[in-house]
């Protein structure tokens, strides 16, 4: 595990700062700002009312949370959201709710849990041909469903 320093600035003074609810975890707990509700079957973009500064070489990858996936049909549309370290603004979830029932949430209420990592960077470059794998160009299931 490797420590690295996020900014965060409070754009509303009533945003809570993301926590990390248990020592290990690799998601902190990002919350909303303010009360809400998704409609079922709809999807909204969700405050968080806090902007972050990642160092270069880093992303914060928005992940649903599971157990207001399993309770509630709420997950991350776009999951794993993402937040490149250039992006200064405010740090909204997008929230789909696949359920058949509205969705009320709270201010404050935890929505989505931001997981911090080190990406590559990587030059793309053009080739005549690959190297031989052993999946070689086998697609969406073709190992067979078991």
């Amino acid at each position: 595990m490797k420590n690295t320093k996020i900014g965060i600035k409070k754009l509303n003074p009533n945003a809570q700062v993301p926590e990390v609810a248990t020592p290990g975890d690799a998601g902190a707990d990002l919350r909303a700002l303010e009360s809400g509700v998704i409609p079922a079957r709809s999807r909204a973009a969700v405050g968080t009312g806090i902007a972050i500064e990642l160092e270069a070489g880093t992303v914060g990858l928005v992940h649903p949370r599971s157990g207001l996936a399993a309770k509630k049909g709420i997950t991350v549309l776009n999951a794993p959201g993402t937040i490149d370290s250039g992006y200064r603004g405010e740090v909204k979830v997008l929230l789909l709710n696949t359920s058949d029932e509205d969705f009320e949430y709270e201010a404050g209420e935890r929505i989505a849990q931001l997981v911090v990592q080190e990406y590559l960077e990587p030059t793309f470059t053009e080739v005549a041909s690959f190297s031989e794998s052993v999946r070689g160009e086998g697609g969406f299931g073709h190992t067979g469903t078991r």
